[in-house]
């Protein structure tokens, strides 16, 4: 978390308390499996998932960080303000390609941005069972949406105190509100750091094995109910949630009797340090919160963090301690059964193993019981298993699949052995079996398959012993491929791949280099030290190089470190991690295009699935880049035909001066139908502005002939309307398809006379001379192109000497979402910000303004359309000497 720490009164604990708060209060209210928070993060366009609750968090990594431009259900409900609500997965197919690719499962979903005043601070977002009535989903969307305005209200009151909210640390997992009663052996405390106290609520002291009434009223005294290498994590880990950064899953822990416990830490709650009454939180008595996260290992942690004497600027931390047993299935039934059985949390925490499932799986149920189930048993944390457990975590359908156990160190006996699994969802808790696939024939279950043999639909299942080792999730290809459809420049392929390729397999770096007469050069870098790649730039095919022979070779080279790529290329220059490297062939169609080169923070292998998934999504990328190429060549050609159309030079007067600028879009061909133009029409000047619908060559084709049609009929000095309906008619007669917008205003200087008539163009501004700017009210016709009798009337008006006119297109005062009017008036109040006048002293000239008034629309990084200005003032005219 960044921005709330040390600000004020500001505390992150208060953060995660009120989003720890919205999202079990989500779960509780609308009665989904799932919600989660999206917070902005500090990196603009980004947003990272501040909470999740109903589900563990490492599962949903690739889903941590989402770019607010991607087409994906939260990105749209961020950046455009509204409500996305998907009842099943065909919707969601239908709608975000991307999106459901990457979690092909059956559930619906909600998103509604959460908004306090004008800042959108992220999204509430809830996943539940797919909806079969609208009316249903319908008041659920509504439900959520109250409490995302209460959530928007409370950041906005907690942000008043500094600088803006945003997240930038791991997502906070949050236990979800159960719906089953209460065992009776789950009990809460609190640890005051100001004073060390520690207060127990409940039957403390039975689970920790204490008589009654001695539970421990320091830290020190809880440290002696505890194993000793308990203690030092249980410390820094107090601490941290003291400081509002509780980690995401359970602590286990030992009692003085040796027997397991589960210690879940919570931020500070509302009564204190954060915004009470917000409307925005669980029933009193609550047992939701985060919990703790083992990923802070205590073998990290010195001695010396062990002491107690925290400082008093720390508030209470909470913990709740739970006997995982009272929530188990008996053992002495379950004990008998002939398969194993293991019980998970929706969290992922193995709850309950009988004996069997810990022999089958090679691990003890003491390293079992209370960890994550990719902790207790590692070699489960592989793709294909993490994808089948959030199918189940997700739908309400079990899930059947294969794996393979390798040897551990406790067992030895089932290497290389394969074991069916099978997880079967609950609204709580998910229950686990496991066989040997060797037995599945004895089983009474229809949906497993016997080994070597077809699934009951006749289909062979996937990972199944006759299909080999089990393969990585078969989506991370679909993903990419969707998403290389929707971009059409180098520059798009190459974000894409950063943003979809990157995370799925962990990289950090990458480098695409692209082949042009024999030399490769970098089209694109993401994550390498600045300078490093340089001396690479331009090298040619007969450098003994990877990235060149991976492409003369049309082999994919892969390195499990620097180390390993240092003996096999010695001298060539490496950087400072040494990590794993990666170097994939882009060849399109048999014809090689270039290279792409993948980085990693760690050394690593490469598993022989992984280098096959790799090889396939170069090929993927390398059409993708031909295809981007292809387009590249056409919009050079397309804009040096724009340039050429639009005015290199504008006509002048003594007692005018203008400006224009044009900025292309970055969306599509770049290539648009925008145009200004100033023209000498009789005694006066003509200042034109048109939008022509659409992008690219045809646009900018139309653009031309319509330039070419105003600028003739106002060198013959015809009146605005005469000109507007002649234009208009001669858009219909050449019939291109298309409408467009116009705004013509023919200008005495002598006298400051304006007569403007306008065609379903936005209306000009103007800037008194006293600084005063206000929108011109001016009646307009329709666009033009739409009926060959269109009347468009004239309106005369008065621009006095010193007054700006500002005429401009839809493109720099429109955004996605948000209503033209609101663009209107933040270009009126950028007008009038901009001084009292151009003319005076030390006043920016009238392109400074210009340049000033667009600004924000030339370093944007993504402008959907284009954008046309053109300022223009009139000068009084100089008295004649005497």
């Amino acid at each position: 978390m960044t921005g709330s720490a040390g600000h004020g009164t500001r505390t992150p604990g208060r953060l995660a308390a009120l989003l720890t708060e919205a999202a079990t209060e989500a779960i509780r209210t609308v009665g989904g499996r799932v919600s989660g928070v999206y917070l902005r993060a500090g990196t603009p366009g980004l947003l990272r998932l501040a909470v999740l609750a109903g589900l563990p968090a490492p599962l949903f990594h690739p889903w941590w960080r989402l770019h607010a431009d991607r087409p994906f259900p939260v990105a749209d409900a961020y950046r455009l303000g509204v409500q996305v609500a998907l009842p099943n997965a065909t919707e969601a197919m239908r709608r975000y390609p991307q999106f459901a690719a990457g979690l092909p499962f059956q559930f619906g979903s909600l998103y509604v941005p959460v908004v306090g005043g004008s800042t959108s601070f992220g999204v509430l977002a809830m996943l539940r069972t797919a909806a079969a009535d609208t009316s249903e989903l319908l008041a659920d969307q509504d439900r959520l949406a109250h409490l995302a305005a209460d959530l928007g209200v409370a950041l906005r009151r907690l942000e008043a105190d500094g600088p803006p909210l945003t997240w930038d640390d791991r997502p906070l997992s949050v236990r979800p509100p159960t719906t089953r009663p209460g065992s009776g052996r789950t009990a809460h405390f609190s640890w005051d750091p100001a004073t060390d106290l520690v207060t127990p609520d409940g039957d403390v002291h039975a689970l920790l094995g204490l008589p009654p009434g001695e539970f421990p009223t320091t830290l020190r005294d809880l440290a002696r109910t505890l194993a000793p290498s308990d203690f030092p994590q249980l410390l820094a880990l107090l601490r941290e949630a003291a400081e509002g950064r509780p980690p995401p899953l359970p602590l286990p822990v030992r009692a003085a009797d040796g027997a397991l416990r589960l210690l879940e830490l919570r931020p500070p709650g509302p009564g204190r340090g954060s915004e009470a009454g917000s409307g925005v939180g669980p029933a009193p008595g609550s047992a939701t919160g985060p919990a703790l996260h083992p990923a802070t290992d205590a073998a990290a942690r010195s001695p010396s963090d062990a002491r107690t004497d925290p400082p008093s600027a720390l508030t209470p931390a909470k913990g709740v301690l739970r006997d995982p047993s009272a929530d188990s299935p008996a053992d002495a039934a379950a004990g008998l059964l002939p398969e194993g059985v293991f019980c998970l949390d929706r969290l992922g925490l193995v709850m309950y193993a009988n004996p069997r499932a810990a022999h089958l799986l090679g691990r003890s149920r003491a390293r079992l019981l209370g960890r994550a189930v990719w902790e207790g048993v590692p070699w489960l944390r592989q793709p294909a298993f993490e994808d089948h457990l959030r199918g189940a975590l997700l739908s309400p359908d079990p899930v059947h699949f294969h794996v393979r156990r390798p040897a551990t160190d406790e067992d030895q006996s089932y290497e290389g052995d394969w074991l069916a699994l099978s997880v079967y969802p609950g609204p709580d808790i998910l229950t686990c079996t496991v066989v040997p696939s060797s037995r599945m024939d004895d089983l009474a279950d229809p949906h497993l398959a016997a080994p070597g043999g077809p699934s009951a639909d006749g289909v062979p299942r996937i990972g199944s012993p006759t299909s080999g080792a089990p393969t990585a999730p078969q989506y991370r290809p679909i993903v990419l491929a969707i998403a290389l459809t929707e971009a059409v420049t180098a520059r798009q392929v190459s974000a894409v791949v950063t943003q979809e390729l990157l995370p799925a397999f962990g990289g950090r770096r990458l480098a695409i280099y692209l082949l042009q007469d024999r030399h490769l050069y970098l089209a694109w870098e993401n994550g390498f030290p600045e300078g490093f790649l340089a001396p690479f730039e331009g090298v040619g095919l007969d450098a003994r190089l990877p990235g060149v022979e991976t492409l003369t070779s049309g082999r994919p080279l892969f390195f499990d470190s620097m180390e390993q790529m240092q003996a096999a290329y010695p001298g060539m220059a490496m950087d400072a991690t040494q990590g794993a490297r990666a170097f994939l062939p882009l060849i399109a169609s048999g014809r090689p295009v270039g290279s792409c080169i993948l980085g990693f923070e760690h050394p690593r292998s490469f598993s022989t699935e992984e280098r096959t998934v790799l090889t396939a999504l170069a090929g993927l990328i390398a059409h993708a880049m031909e295809k981007a190429q292809r387009y590249d060549s056409e919009a050079a050609l397309a804009r040096g035909l724009q340039q050429a159309l639009l005015p290199r030079r504008l006509s002048s007067h003594p007692q005018v001066e203008t400006a224009g600028r044009y900025l292309p879009g970055t969306q599509g061909m770049d290539v648009g139908g925008d145009w200004y133009d100033v023209v000498e029409a009789g005694d006066g000047l003509a200042l034109v502005i048109g939008d022509v619908q659409g992008h690219g060559v045809q646009a900018a084709a139309t653009m031309g002939q319509l330039r070419s049609a105003v600028r003739a009929f106002a060198l013959g000095d015809r009146p605005p309307d005469e000109v507007m309906s002649g234009t208009n008619r001669l858009l219909i007669d050449l019939d291109p398809g298309q409408f467009a917008s116009c705004c013509y205003l023919r200008l005495d200087p002598a006298n400051g006379r304006l007569r403007v008539a306008r065609a379903g163009h936005p209306p000009p501004l103007v800037r008194g001379s006293d600084g005063r700017t206000h929108v011109m009210d001016i009646p307009g016709g329709v666009v033009l192109g739409v009926t060959p009798d269109a009347h468009y009337p004239v309106m005369e008006l008065l621009l006095e000497p010193g007054a700006i006119l500002a005429l401009y297109t839809d493109g720099l005062v429109e955004r996605p979402g948000f209503d033209i009017d609101d663009g209107i008036g933040a270009l009126r109040v950028a007008l009038e910000r901009a001084g009292p006048s151009v003319t005076g002293q030390g006043e920016p000239s009238l392109a400074g303004l210009a340049d000033r008034l667009t600004a924000t629309a030339r370093h944007a990084a993504d402008r959907p359309d284009d954008i046309a200005l053109l300022l223009a003032t009139r000068h009084a005219m100089p008295r004649p000497p005497d």
